[in-house]
């Protein structure tokens, strides 16, 4: 099943269930979907986004979300905070499963191989077979600085 056929049987699911959080960040996901397809209908004839781009999104929002989490903590509003982890988890439902640090290595050292890569400059080549591949499974951010490393 697609992950856009998912989200929409999540979505009435939760609505038949009357899980009022579920279905509020089960909204925001499609809202956000909804505003990448609207902002890529002026670039080009566009008309839904893919799948990696949905994971794209979703890992995006994940992202906002621990952020937002951090600074309710540290600001004594854990409420809040609870909050905000509980939408992540709703997210994380539909998000593949996140890569362990050996996983991550052997991926990189695989990429390197596949584009051989050599040197610093080619840690964009490197970066895109990552993200070609392993969309929505590994925080690109960490992985940036492991190719680096790699390659210096």
């Amino acid at each position: 099943m697609l992950l856009r056929d998912r989200l929409q049987t999540a979505l009435k699911e939760a609505m038949k269930a009357k899980e009022v959080d579920r279905l509020s960040t089960l909204r925001l996901i499609n809202a956000a979907i909804k505003d990448r397809e609207i902002a890529l209908r002026g670039d080009q004839d566009a008309g839904e986004v893919g799948e990696p781009e949905i994971l794209q999104i979703m890992g995006k929002m994940v992202k906002q979300r621990q952020e937002s989490a951090r600074a309710y903590e540290e600001g004594g509003r854990l409420e809040l905070a609870e909050k905000e982890l509980a939408e992540i988890g709703v997210i994380q439902e539909f998000l593949p499963r996140q890569m362990d640090q050996a996983e991550v290595v052997a991926a990189v050292d695989a990429a390197v191989a596949e584009t051989g890569a050599t040197s610093i400059r080619d840690v964009g080549k490197v970066m895109a077979a990552l993200k070609a591949r392993y969309t929505g499974q590994m925080d690109f951010g960490a992985v940036g600085a492991l190719v680096k490393a790699r390659l210096a």
